[in-house]
């Protein structure tokens, strides 16, 4: 039988194509609007009908369809709702946008979701839900938003080629209004395998019952497997089931996958049959995920960015043309020049007379004992610059000196970078020189660019008492395949979204910083102990 709907011109505006999806909620089409030429849009026919009581239910719907369509617009990662409208048939509609991608449900079914992959998806899907829980302003009131229908056939997976997989949260407020028709409230709405005790028992609602779902949906994707599995499919036996059996485990579920420990116990938190066992918020639920990502890229980064030289026991050292007894760590695949060509070429050029004759220290700056990044001016060329500012007794007891570099990186929840200076000997000890870079604003992104470029810094030391003028320029080496991660981590930086205040990736970054501090020591002492001296 053929569908009445394909090549249906719907309230003059939207020309039906073809079906795309059906489910309890209703039937999905693909769609042209015709008023902006053709764009492709998606149309939703709700599974209600408002003719009984039908001001109410339309005044409710109207206010819904309104509620998602200002939730779409505030997160990246819910479906946006363009228009909404009630046929001539007196059945309700949603316009939204079109979007080509996958279900997770597919996802899970065709492919192992690794750990990392998890995090991002679940992260993002946290996102979603957290804009709706937290609430969203309609006509000066705020309105909390649950979700009701969490499940992986309501997650959209698309292949974005500016944001790379983004995940999408659809039907947002949609089981609410179904609920709501009279002809429909001797039913339960919902998916059974999903459903939270307190669902399924027909209670009242708050997020907590969300984030049940979400719980089950994670295990989901982390194992392919359901937590909870009835004897029969009938109402009575997932009843039975939410409320009295315990979740298998993860080594039930497959012995041979690894999840991290803080991931496996915040899955079964979730699933605590008690509301108030379970975590009271999508915000704590992100702040485990983000954890968890953080510390598996910091991991990653470190493996990847940490210089050779502090890697291998065959270490490669160049001493500086003027300063014999200044040692300067070089890797010896990943640089692309030695550090003595580099400073040779400093002195040919002036350089370093240029900057301690005509820099001053700001007059924007504190006089403290502070480092901060600007360039500086050489012949028309921008160079990159770390200015710091110190008592002159620290500066001259590291006129003689290794300088190490180390950036940590951060895509979520915020780009950001920490840019990690130490200079050090062994007779004083380490000075640490850490420097925050965030990456969407253009100060951050020009002094990345510049330091991916060039592949070296100065060090512009200003003594606290004299703060007039420059007293010392120290420079320092890029190892090569580091400048390539400047590169790369730039380009995620310019297609990445935040909605999460920068502070939240500074103190995961500082987290790790002081976690790797003693490893970086560790290494420096054991290249002043064991170091061979090239000075032909």
């Amino acid at each position: 039988m053929s569908d009445p709907n394909i090549d249906r011109l719907l309230n003059k505006r939207y020309q039906i194509q073809e079906l795309v999806g059906t489910g309890a909620m209703g039937r999905v089409y693909r769609a042209k609007d015709i008023l902006l030429g053709g764009v492709p849009v998606a149309v939703k026919f709700l599974a209600i009908s408002i003719q009984n009581e039908k001001m109410r239910l339309q005044e409710r719907f109207e206010r819904e369809a309104k509620t998602c369509a200002l939730l779409g617009q505030k997160s990246i990662h819910i479906v946006r709702v363009m228009d909404y409208g009630v046929d001539e048939h007196n059945t309700p509609y949603y316009v939204m946008e079109y979007l080509q991608g996958q279900s997770l449900s597919s996802v899970i079914r065709s492919h192992k979701i690794s750990v990392s992959r998890f995090l991002s998806m679940a992260r993002q899907i946290c996102l979603g839900l957290q804009s709706a829980h937290n609430g969203i302003p309609v006509d000066g009131v705020l309105c909390k938003i649950i979700h009701r229908d969490i499940k992986p056939s309501n997650m959209l997976v698309i292949q974005d080629p500016s944001f790379g997989e983004l995940v999408k949260v659809l039907d947002f407020g949609i089981a609410k209004l179904v609920m709501s028709d009279s002809d429909q409230t001797k039913f339960y709405l919902g998916t059974l395998a999903y459903s939270s005790p307190e669902q399924i028992e027909g209670k009242e609602l708050d997020n907590r019952s969300d984030i049940y779902s979400l719980g089950v949906m994670m295990f989901e994707m982390l194992t392919s497997k359901m937590p909870l599995v009835p004897a029969t499919h009938s109402f009575g036996a997932w009843y039975h089931t939410h409320k009295f059996q315990k979740p298998i485990s993860f080594s039930e579920a497959n012995p041979s996958i690894t999840i991290p420990k803080q991931i496996q116990d915040l899955v079964m938190s979730c699933l605590e049959k008690n509301p108030q066992d379970r975590p009271q918020s999508i915000n704590k639920i992100l702040d485990v995920l983000i954890n968890v990502e953080q510390k598996q890229q910091a991991v990653q980064s470190y493996k990847e960015n940490t210089p050779t030289a502090l890697k291998s026991q065959n270490l490669v050292v160049t001493p500086e043309p003027e300063q014999r007894n200044v040692i300067n760590i070089v890797a010896p695949k990943d640089a692309t020049k030695s550090q003595a060509n580099i400073e040779s070429e400093l002195q040919l050029s002036g350089i370093h007379d240029d900057v301690t004759n005509k820099l001053s220290w700001p007059a924007d700056k504190p006089i403290a004992d502070i480092v901060f990044c600007q360039p500086i001016q050489n012949h028309g060329e921008l160079l990159p610059a770390l200015w710091v500012m110190l008592p002159q007794a620290e500066i001259e007891k590291r006129l003689v000196c290794h300088r190490y570099n180390q950036f940590l990186f951060l895509s979520v929840p915020h780009p950001m970078v920490l840019w990690i200076t130490v200079i050090y000997n062994r007779q004083h000890g380490a000075k640490w020189l850490p420097l925050y870079l965030d990456l969407k604003s253009s100060s951050g992104q020009e002094n990345m660019s510049l330091l991916h470029k060039t592949g070296f810094y100065r060090l512009l030391l200003f003594p606290r008492e004299k703060p007039s003028r420059c007293y010392h320029v120290l420079l320092s080496s890029i190892a090569n395949g580091q400048r390539e991660k400047l590169k790369h981590w730039l380009q995620i930086s310019n297609i990445s979204t935040s909605s999460t205040d920068p502070k939240m990736s500074k103190t995961l970054l500082k987290r790790e910083y002081e976690k790797i501090k003693p490893q970086i020591l560790v290494k420096l002492d054991q290249i002043e102990d064991n170091v061979s001296l090239d000075i032909s």
